[in-house]
């Protein structure tokens, strides 16, 4: 079972409430700060162990410099999360560049900027030479072993999925990066997203650590970093159980002694591209109760949207929700939750169980710190709402609310003509 708290005690969250308007997200560094101690510990006894956090899944400056000074580095899969990455202070070499579909412009900043590339496809290579700069020393492939692996719900299954080089071009993408100059090698998998269950992940590092020797026997490249992925879940639904870092670990360690170790493939740097585990749990979205509606079903409607929170209607996602002040109040009425998007899938739940709601009620949903406020939107022109967090004890907002000015400033004053065009 996992504990769905809130953020902050009820008495400070209502202080705050009468403060800020709702709806915003509220993160707690603090307890971010002892989960990644957790992490780190967990796998001191891996050599060079780093987590590249996964910036798409929290793409805040001030996010990414507090996990910079906890040791984090960053994994970021666009162009402007590579430049949000290095303005929040976060070393070149503590940089991965994961990206997919990618252009030659891209890669040519990237390799400007000296990150860490890997790649998602072999014509990546040629895209790579396109820029006209020296291929990178290092470099990194993304693997996609099919049939040989099972996805999930979110990432899907790997036969299906665009992401990774297949089984038969991996050895042959080595062989041509290292005919091209590349030094130093690394070795990156991500076959699952939100997993619980910890054998699926250490069977992963198996998966990787008996590739990692096939490379070296067939390609005569030795890998000197593996990523093992962001799929570590977290326990969105009371019910539900954490994975336990030192437990991992534990096991991971069992098959780096068996597999590395013995195969004189020692030493061999770990790293994981964890974001959802490492803030997830700790992110919440507040919002306030506009409306309670009796149709056919009965609804309650906040003034947060799915424009705020999309998880649900993407994925049906479950996100827990605490009604302040009626946490031990009955749960004997159902209600669907929704927004004011005019769009009938803005629900944050369905059917769900909630004590009797009352226009003006607060509800904080939990687990909102990861790929959520990130994958916001602005259909019908909503707008995007504040971020805050708590660090030693105090709260700080690290973004504003957008306004309608923010909205409108790529949208010119006059329209410009397209010179030398006619139909």
């Amino acid at each position: 079972m996992s504990e769905k708290r809130l953020p902050i005690a009820e008495q400070k969250l209502n202080e705050l409430l009468k403060k800020i308007d709702t709806p915003f997200y509220i993160y707690d560094a603090d307890a971010i700060k002892e989960n990644a101690t957790r992490l780190y510990d967990a796998f001191s006894w891996a050599p060079g162990f780093t987590d590249f956090f996964a910036v798409k899944a929290l793409p805040n400056i001030h996010i990414l410099s507090f996990l910079s000074s906890l040791g984090f580095g960053a994994d970021a899969s666009s162009l402007p999360e590579l430049l949000l990455s290095k303005d929040a202070g976060i070393s070149s070499d503590r940089i991965v560049f994961t990206s997919n579909d990618t252009d030659a412009k891209e890669f040519y900043e990237a390799i400007r900027m000296g990150v860490i590339l890997n790649l998602d496809d072999e014509s990546h290579i040629d895209r790579v030479l396109e820029t006209g700069l020296p291929f990178p020393k290092t470099i990194c492939f993304r693997y996609n072993p099919g049939p040989e692996r099972t996805g999930n719900a979110i990432i899907g299954n790997p036969v299906e999925a665009k992401y990774g080089v297949t089984k038969d071009q991996i050895i042959g993408c080595y062989e041509r990066a290292a005919k091209l100059g590349a030094t130093n090698f690394g070795l990156h998998t991500m076959v699952a997203s939100n997993e619980l269950d910890e054998s699926y992940i250490v069977e992963t590092a198996r998966m990787v650590f008996s590739l990692v020797k096939k490379i070296r026997d067939e390609a005569k490249v030795r890998i000197s970093f593996v990523d093992l992925g962001g799929g570590v879940g977290i326990p969105y639904r009371p019910e539900d159980e954490a994975i336990d870092f030192y437990s991992l670990s534990s096991r991971i360690h069992e098959l780096y002694d068996q597999m590395i170790v013995k195969e004189d493939l020692h030493p061999l740097r770990i790293t994981f591209e964890m974001g959802r585990a490492i803030t997830g749990p700790y992110g919440y979205l507040v919002s306030r109760v506009r409306h309670v509606c009796h149709k056919y079903k009965d609804f309650v409607g906040l003034d947060a949207s799915m424009a705020d929170l999309m998880r649900p209607a993407l994925y049906g996602a479950y996100h827990h929700i605490t009604v302040l002040g009626k946490e031990n109040k009955p749960k004997d009425h159902v209600y669907d939750v929704t927004g004011s998007l005019c769009e009938n899938n803005d629900k944050f739940a369905i059917d769900r169980s909630l004590p009797k709601i009352d226009r003006g009620d607060v509800f904080v949903i939990h687990d909102a710190g990861a790929h959520s406020h990130s994958m916001g939107f602005n259909y019908n022109a909503k707008l995007r709402h504040a971020e805050y967090m708590i660090l030693n004890k105090r709260i700080y907002k690290i973004r504003r609310d957008e306004t309608y000015s923010d909205y409108i400033s790529t949208m010119l004053p006059d329209m410009e003509e397209i010179d030398g065009i006619r139909l």
